[in-house]
């Protein structure tokens, strides 16, 4: 078999804007699941620049599975960039310290946990993830969409704020999918698979492996 290397940074041959993306993060709180890919039309290196407001004394992770695709200039909003939504003002007063520094005594950010990006997502070209939102298996995000709440596997959804246009398969094949896992599967498997994997049978892949 002549299976690509999850560990090579730039797997297409002659092409440099295309990287397996976990072979270019170094920060502990983004983790990226292989052969998941971004392609930028400048640099791939711009994809830790468009994680924004992610301070480690936040604490919030970036997680994105296997198998994603990524296209260039999506941005990831974290909740380092959260301010006060609930008082009479919003503005950080306390970051600017003299009198100002106890203004956010007894108070806290809004914190909305992890950034959760499921396996084999599409993230289209200059959409925007706002904190906290978890991303399904098999989800597929339209090009120039802010999404401000969680999305179900195997959904399409777009716009600003992005809705649910439809879904992918039916909710029966769409339980199938999310219990085969093929993402799990060893790279063996899934490449013998390959296929069924690009077509649009859900049965022919349920039978393919009974069940």
């Amino acid at each position: 078999m002549d299976i690509p290397n999850k560990d090579n940074q730039f797997p297409l041959a002659h092409y440099n804007k295309l990287v397996f993306l976990k072979n270019i993060i170094s920060q502990p709180n983004i983790v990226v699941g292989d052969y998941t890919y971004y392609d930028d039309f400048v640099n791939p290196e711009n994809f830790i620049r468009n994680v924004k407001y992610h301070f480690d004394f936040v604490g919030d992770k970036l997680i994105i599975g296997k198998f994603c695709m990524i296209a260039s200039d999506v941005t990831f909003i974290m909740n380092g960039g959260n301010h006060l939504s609930k008082s009479i003002s919003a503005y950080p007063f306390a970051i600017f310290g003299g009198d100002w520094k106890d203004a956010m005594k007894d108070k806290t950010y809004p914190y909305k946990g992890d950034t959760i990006i499921g396996n084999d997502v599409w993230l289209g070209y200059n959409t925007t993830i706002m904190p906290g939102v978890k991303i399904g298996d098999g989800a597929i995000i339209a090009s120039n969409s802010t999404v401000v709440k969680n999305v179900e596997p195997y959904s399409i959804v777009g716009g600003n704020p992005a809705r649910l246009i439809r879904k992918r398969f039916s909710d029966e094949s769409i339980q199938i999918l999310l219990k085969l896992k093929w993402w799990e599967w060893d790279i063996e498997k899934i490449t013998q698979s390959i296929k069924i994997l690009t077509g649009n049978d859900v049965d022919a892949l349920k039978n393919l492996y009974n069940m």
